[in-house]
């Protein structure tokens, strides 16, 4: 073994020893905080704003929903949230209701939810078991359905 041996090993030792870390995926977080006047607006602004990572942030205090825009993850910005703005933060748990397919069921609709949305039934299958319709009871909707031409032959 050579001198020039030792040296090639060396240059690649710190490759086997530490392991790459996995670059962040450019993504849109969304998060729901409760902010109750400017100043809890801007708290939050900041203390987004100041992340690594973050290109934007979006504040709607009227929906207390809070947009991130970068190569940030959601549980970072959760936690920078509660350390940094105090603020208790938890994922956007709405969707629009037109994407689960019993809206109004109990546990889908959400009164404190903005207008057009409702929770998100389909992430958790214990929390809503009513607002998912299984095959059998999609057929029986649809069949009665006023999409459907023959449901005046079956009334």
């Amino acid at each position: 073994m050579g001198v020039d041996d030792i040296i090639a090993e060396l240059r690649v030792l710190p490759a086997k020893i530490l392991p790459k870390k996995k670059p962040k995926q450019f993504q849109k977080v969304e998060v729901k905080v409760r902010m109750d006047c400017d100043g809890c607006e801007r708290k939050v602004r900041k203390a987004l704003e100041e992340m690594k990572g973050v290109s934007s942030v979006e504040v709607d205090a009227k929906q207390n929903k809070v947009t991130v825009t970068g190569y940030v993850e959601q549980e970072e910005v959760v936690e920078r949230l509660r350390r940094r703005a105090g603020k208790k933060a938890e994922p956007w748990p709405y969707v629009p209701y037109d994407v689960v397919p019993h809206p109004y069921a109990p546990g889908a609709y959400d009164k404190k939810a903005p207008p057009g949305y409702v929770r998100n039934a389909l992430a958790d299958p214990d929390a809503a078991p009513l607002a998912r319709a299984t095959e059998e009871e999609e057929k029986l909707a649809s069949a009665f359905s006023d999409e459907n031409p023959n449901s005046c032959a079956l009334m």
